[in-house]
């Protein structure tokens, strides 16, 4: 079992910058994946980044140039840059178990851009 726990969100004004990072615990060797979802208030859950354990990164179109994600052991982090009213969403961590079927949630970091 894996258990996420993120933080960092808040109230920003457009143009600025956030940095989520999510904690892992648990059985942390068995992760091979982890990543950011996001869920903005009539959005479905969209996939934001992921990274692998040998450092491979898949960005969402809507965030390539502007958000980083980054891992440190059983720490993932996102650097979001020049935030914009669109990237209003709950941001959900997740960590993808080595069976390759198990995914890991988070409970979410509310990410407010204001204009």
């Amino acid at each position: 079992q894996v258990h996420l726990v993120e933080s960092g969100g808040g109230l920003v004004e457009a143009g600025r910058s956030l940095k989520l990072s999510c904690t892992a615990s648990g059985s942390t060797d068995r992760i091979i994946a982890m990543g950011w979802y996001r869920q903005g208030p009539e959005n479905e859950r969209e996939l934001v980044a992921t990274i692998t354990r040998g450092a491979g990164t898949i960005y969402a179109d809507s965030v390539k140039g502007r958000f980083t994600i980054s891992r440190d052991n059983a720490n993932v982090y996102l650097q979001m840059n020049n935030l914009k009213p669109e990237d209003t969403a709950d941001y959900y961590c997740t960590a993808r178990h080595w069976d390759g079927n198990t995914i890991y949630w988070g409970r979410g970091t509310q990410v407010t851009v204001f204009s």
